[in-house]
């Protein structure tokens, strides 16, 4: 047992695990082992976690709900953090919303459509936690997270616990701008008043749009291309014949060419395979180079 091993051991006892299988947390169901994992129950275990990390040199990675991200066969080098029952508590005060990092973000949706609050209501059907949200500026259906986030607290890479401003973040299409290492452990949105009948019935809209389009019941990691400015990707990988193509186990969807689908047994090679060869046969039929939504994770 080396000295970090040791240090987590004291602090957390079996709940450390070493060579920990990732793909059941993981909406593709494909991923490597990490080579230690641990669940923190709250914002003190988050900060032990990482500043044990910190001394000891070793890599760390908080893994939400395993959403837009590609774990690879071989696995996470170094430490993988979970979020526990501490992450998921929503509070409300007037308009403003504080949502633990690991809220589903659809429920947060849900519960504030509910309250009559406006401003979440284009991530009805968004999978994923509200951390991972907060670090995609998940968006949809012309909204995005943004321009609602009013702090985020988290802790930076040595385990030190901050909150940082929205305007100290910077936001991009399907990005935002963190320091190294950050961790989202709660989001605080800043929302309107609205009214609940009719946030609902858009949300209704919503809903019914997103199950018409995408694929459903069937492992995938959402959108797998960033839309390039002016056009759609689903649009580019259709017209270049890439609905249905097929590597191993994994395919692009029939029902969205953005989407890949794990038909059984995917493995993430499989995975990447079709997506170098969307982004060749893209880029060879239209000189336009897509850029990857989904975020590789691990050892590749």
């Amino acid at each position: 047992m080396n000295a970090f091993e040791a240090e987590l051991r004291a602090r957390f006892g079996a709940r450390l695990e070493c060579g920990k299988p990732l793909a059941a947390f993981t909406s593709f169901r494909i991923g490597g082992p990490a080579d230690f994992a641990v669940e923190a129950a709250d914002e003190a275990e988050l900060s032990a976690a990482l500043a044990a990390a910190h001394r000891n040199q070793v890599p760390a990675f908080c893994l939400g709900t395993g959403t837009n991200i590609l774990v690879s066969d071989r696995g996470v080098r170094g430490l993988v953090i979970r979020l526990g029952e501490g992450f998921k508590k929503i509070e409300f005060y007037g308009c403003r919303v504080n949502a633990g990092a690991a809220v589903p973000f659809g429920e947060l949706v849900a519960r504030c459509v509910e309250r009559g609050l406006a401003g979440l209501e284009f991530g009805e059907g968004i999978p994923g936690s509200v951390g991972g949200a907060l670090i995609m500026n998940a968006g949809a259906f012309g909204g995005e997270l943004a321009p609602v986030v009013g702090a985020v607290r988290g802790a930076d890479r040595d385990g030190t616990l901050r909150t940082l401003a929205g305007n100290e973040i910077q936001f991009f299409y399907r990005r935002s701008v963190l320091p190294p290492g950050f961790i989202v452990a709660a989001v605080r949105f800043d929302l309107l008043a609205g009214d609940r009948d009719a946030l609902a019935a858009k949300v209704a809209q919503l809903k019914a749009r997103r199950a018409a389009r995408q694929p459903q019941g069937v492992p995938n990691a959402g959108s797998i291309f960033k839309n390039p400015p002016g056009k759609f990707a689903g649009r580019l990988l259709e017209g270049c014949g890439l609905k249905g193509e097929r590597v191993g186990g994994a395919a692009f969807s029939e029902q969205h060419a953005n989407f890949i689908v794990n038909l059984g047994g995917a493995s993430a090679n499989d995975v990447r395979a079709l997506m170098d060869l969307a982004q060749w046969r893209v880029e060879q039929h239209t000189g336009v180079r897509l850029e990857p939504e989904v975020k590789l994770v691990g050892e590749w």
